[in-house]
């Protein structure tokens, strides 16, 4: 019901318009404005009709509607606080009442951030993770902060055209509404609370299994030569598909015994069509992008947050890196905000079926790290917190926690003890040996391991998970030696002439130890290479 909703309001909103003006559905009650900004405010209404915004703590603003029905306006917002109330005015009036001025932060990518609090409440297995569990369940029943708030974007594809519109509502932390909150983004908000003690607004744009190609513009695909072709190609199969069968086809019980009798067969010739409708495929490039963001966009945000790349361990992994940072700045260039902060995670561990996705695995973490090098940028590590058989680890306290030590640091001059584990800087390679440097060592590194929500503890025991290579490309396990602050030197008798190292290059390392003294993990890396 949710996708013909946004659909509908996609495709009629400048029509509605003609009778009232319209306010796009970002700004209704509860929603939380980002604090001293000048925010932009946009709706419809009839061709020429004036538009105006006063806001109870002081600011106006006007607009005139334009041929095509829209409006938009640009307001000063206040200092972190509220409640505010908002009047817009024209033909017909509207009011917004329960406005805060704060943080407010976009929240996206695939089933880890649109894991809900709810989730754990549903979740009855008994095992090792069952103190993870309760716990969580226990922050549902307990969790009362009318100042950390909520808005989902529907799942919805868009193969042409972008989504102008959605149908949702701002909900608040409360036991009987934070069940509906990404719990990635509940706990980066309530980190952000106890420090910051300002208004969180969190804008979830999410979809569970998505790869990275659906949520990039066509516009970036155009402006890269080897993008532009894949894009071509893709919409070129596309446009094949659906200018032969329609969505009621692929429900067509003829159609569907025509795919069980390939499905039956030798499978030879190539399959009649694919299991989804292009019109209704999230995996598309440009497509979730079209159908999703387009529809917050350009909500004035703070920055946002990012958790997905699950799904790419199986495709063209040695692309990430490039399709990574096509797509933050692509979306830094849609929302004209400049380079704003882009926080996000390495993937956790995990037990993947073949050998192409653990090496994909890593890859892509690998990937994100270099992302890095992009300005305004962080990343947390969560190689020590998953749970091996789940793709969706429970921890999402930590996941949440050590994204938000990026924000404090860099956006709000708060002190931390670090804002990342140790991330691989350079390695030389001398006398049989790789001399591995690491950045973000706070105070050292050390061994250490971390169990459930424990806090992070050293221990006596040898380093884990570093390999060599050399110049026949193959790896060999390594004894590891830390070597004062932010050294580990690294060697293996098999690899006598060392040329390449990585750390935790698999898809679940179990028993990654190296740390630093503030507790945060050490980063999966694989030098001189892509």
């Amino acid at each position: 019901m949710k996708k013909l909703k946004i659909v509908v309001l996609f495709l009629l909103a400048p029509v509605l318009a003609q009778a009232d003006i319209l306010l796009h559905s970002l700004f209704v009650d509860g929603m939380v404005l980002q604090r001293n900004s000048e925010v932009p405010i946009w709706g419809w209404a009839d061709p020429g009709e004036a538009v105006a915004i006063s806001a109870s703590w002081g600011a106006n603003a006007h607009a005139v509607a334009r041929a095509d029905s829209t409006w938009r306006a640009t307001l000063q917002t206040p200092d972190a606080g509220g409640p505010f109330q908002l009047t817009v005015s024209g033909e017909n009036t509207l009011t917004i009442s329960d406005v805060l001025s704060g943080e407010v932060w976009l929240c996206t990518g695939q089933s880890n951030m649109d894991f809900a609090m709810s989730q754990f409440t549903k979740d009855a297995r008994e095992s090792q993770y069952q103190p993870l569990v309760e716990y969580m369940r226990e922050e549902i029943a307990r969790a009362n902060d009318p100042w950390i708030r909520h808005i989902e974007v529907p799942r919805n594809t868009a193969l042409d055209g972008k989504a102008k519109n959605f149908e949702g509502d701002w909900v608040s932390v409360n036991p009987e509404q934070t069940g509906q909150i990404t719990a990635t983004g509940y706990f980066f908000a309530k980190k952000l609370r106890e420090h910051l003690n300002v208004p969180i607004g969190l804008v979830e744009c999410s979809w569970g299994g998505t790869r990275i190609q659906p949520w990039i513009p066509e516009s970036a695909y155009q402006a890269n030569p080897e993008m532009k072709a894949y894009f071509e190609e893709s919409r070129g199969h596309t446009r094949r598909i659906t200018d032969s069968v329609s969505v009621e086809d692929f429900e067509d019980a003829d159609f569907e015994a025509r795919f069980a009798a390939w499905e039956a067969s030798d499978r030879k010739k190539p399959r009649p069509w694919p299991k989804v409708h292009p019109a209704e495929d999230k995996q598309l490039p440009a497509t979730l992008y079209n159908g999703m963001l387009s529809a917050v966009i350009p909500y004035h945000i703070a920055g946002a947050i990012w958790y997905q790349g699950e799904s790419n361990s199986h495709f063209k992994e040695d692309e990430h890196e490039q399709y990574f940072k096509t797509l933050i700045n692509s979306w830094r260039s849609a929302w004209g905000q400049g380079d704003f902060p882009f926080y996000y995670m390495q993937l956790a561990n995990y037990i993947t079926k073949d050998q192409r996705s653990d090496v994909g695995w890593a890859m892509v973490n690998d990937a994100m790290r270099k992302g890095l090098e992009l300005p305004n940028t962080g990343m947390a590590v969560l190689i020590d917190i998953g749970e091996g058989k789940d793709i969706h680890p429970h921890n999402k306290m930590d996941a949440g926690s050590r994204l938000a030590l990026w924000a404090l640091a860099n956006d709000h001059q708060v002190k931390v003890d670090a804002v990342n584990g140790p991330l691989f800087e350079k390695a030389k390679f001398k006398k049989g040996k790789a001399i591995v440097s690491f950045d973000h060592v706070g105070a050292g590194l050390m061994i250490a391991n971390k169990h459930l929500m424990n806090p992070v503890e050293e221990v006596n025991e040898a380093l884990k998970h570093f390999e060599l290579a050399g110049a026949d490309g193959q790896w060999h396990e390594a004894t590891a030696v830390i070597k004062g602050k932010d050294k580990v030197e690294v060697h293996s008798p098999q690899v006598p002439k060392p040329v390449q190292v990585r750390y935790a290059w698999a898809s679940n390392p179990v028993g990654v130890n190296l740390y630093n003294r503030e507790g945060l993990p050490a980063a999966v890396f694989l030098s001189n290479g892509k």
